[in-house]
């Protein structure tokens, strides 16, 4: 017989495998574009069109994840990703070189649309492994969160060496047969992995989903105080955040060789497994909204200077320190959904907030990309930010894009301070502690850490 630690701990591993390689293709896919057509703009664009992706998927998959078991979500999402790769390897072999280079190609956005697609196929294993969480575990779902997130960050330590090695060393061809390899890899590891799961549950309602499903979750969500504030906040967090998502590679390369910057995101990144191993073995205490909103504070500032001069010293600081802090952002919403909405609509509650707070990603992520090219790069290349600060900012197309990077930080630090004093913080955290106080108290008087739902077999 598998205990619950046990079927977590498998399916931990493989997700991990799954996430290697779908942020390795996604990594590389960046890294090897920019080489190709040196232009901000595409960066930006596959940012964009990654973010559009993402949040177009997020809720489909919610509503695949409540619908089926979660072993069957999570091979659907790997056979997907297993497609998407072969089909874009065949049409790279099948193209020649040159035609990459043209940032206007129609095959080469073809290409990345299809690779894209692979890797947001693995948002649907995401939901699923988190849902899981809810009915593994009645007790410390934040540490079993954390122990997700340390998972998360590994895999993308591990991504980002190899990413920037592969490209650096071999090209796209070497990192598209190491995709279809591994992706084959997780599928059969499923496919012969088996544990017994609850039955899905099918409430009356869900006859009419297709008509009604996201009036019913928006419904469920407005019924839990203040956790519609908590999905606004995470879209204002992911607005901003589309900055960096658009312009960090195009940064960091015009500072160091894509072997140095794929080797440096992987040092910096053990920042986001120490924070995921903190969350793993600490949790995050009974007021973790608090301690999101503190956390962002710091985050925010540190963005405010991290490129402030044109240092890959100073970058990997300020990276190192976003990377330690962003896990507890992540664990405390996907605590708080795990403990205040009931199992059965997990899914496509999970879905519906990251459609939502995708959603601001690629508005982002499409207009910085222009308005960088066009304003903020002229501003400190030839413009009149040469006479202004040029003297101790320095100058230059970088210096363009780390001052685009300052002022997103100083709006996220502004929309976190205006957070702290918003009602809809108050309320949630409210909510969630009188959740969580009467878990614990069952469990003080006997309860068992593991859900009695779950049912474990070899």
């Amino acid at each position: 017989m598998r205990t619950a630690k046990q079927i977590f701990n498998q399916l931990l591993a493989n997700t991990m495998l799954a996430l290697v390689t779908n942020a390795f293709v996604w990594f590389a896919l960046t890294f090897w574009v920019f080489l190709s057509t040196r232009s901000v703009l595409v960066t930006s664009m596959i940012a964009g069109t990654f973010a559009v992706t993402n949040m177009l998927g997020a809720f489909l998959f919610g509503n695949i994840v409540d619908k089926r078991k979660k072993r069957t979500a999570m091979i659907l999402s790997s056979v997907m990703s297993f497609i998407a790769y072969a089909i874009g390897t065949i049409i790279y072999f099948s193209t020649p070189a040159e035609v990459f280079a043209n940032p206007a190609s129609p095959i080469l956005w073809v290409l990345i649309v299809i690779l894209m697609l692979g890797s947001v196929a693995g948002n649907l294993r995401a939901i699923a492994l988190s849902t899981l969480v809810t009915k593994l575990f009645t007790e410390d779902r934040d540490k079993a969160n954390g122990m997700i997130g340390m998972v998360s960050g590994l895999s993308f330590s591990l991504t980002s060496v190899l990413s920037g090695l592969a490209i650096g060393f071999f090209g796209m061809n070497l990192a598209l047969v190491c995709a279809l390899v591994a992706t084959a890899l997780v599928v059969l590891h499923l496919a012969f992995f088996h544990f017994d799961e609850p039955a899905v549950e099918i409430h009356h309602e869900e006859h009419h989903e297709k008509k009604s499903g996201v009036r019913t979750t928006m419904k469920i969500i407005a019924s839990i105080p203040g956790l519609y504030g908590l999905i606004f906040f995470t879209t204002i967090n992911n607005f901003l955040g589309g900055v960096f998502m658009a312009l960090m590679d195009a940064y960091g390369l015009s500072l160091v060789s894509v072997q140095t910057w794929g080797i440096m995101f992987a040092v910096v990144s053990f920042g986001f497994i120490a924070g995921s191993t903190y969350i793993a073995k600490k949790g995050l205490g009974n007021k973790p909204l608090r301690k999101l909103l503190g956390i962002n504070i710091i985050t925010w500032t540190t963005c405010i200077f991290f490129t402030i001069q044109p240092s890959i010293i100073l970058l990997a600081i300020g990276m190192l320190i976003w990377m330690t802090l962003v896990p507890f952002v992540e664990a405390t919403e996907q605590t708080i959904i795990q403990a205040v909405v009931p199992y059965a609509r997990q899914g496509r509650v999970f879905g519906f907030a990251q459609s939502v707070e995708s959603a601001a990603t690629p508005v982002t992520a499409f207009l910085i990309g222009p308005i960088a090219q066009l304003f903020f790069i002229p501003f400190m290349t030839t413009g009149s930010g040469v006479e202004l600060i040029g003297s101790w900012f320095g100058v230059g197309p970088a210096r363009g894009i780390a001052l685009v990077f300052m002022s997103a930080g100083t709006l996220g630090l502004l929309v976190t301070l205006f957070a702290f004093r918003s009602k809809a913080y108050k309320i949630l955290s409210k909510h969630y502690i009188e959740n969580t106080g009467q878990k614990t108290v069952a469990h003080a008087s006997g309860a068992s850490m593991l859900s009695p739902d779950v049912v474990v077999s070899e």
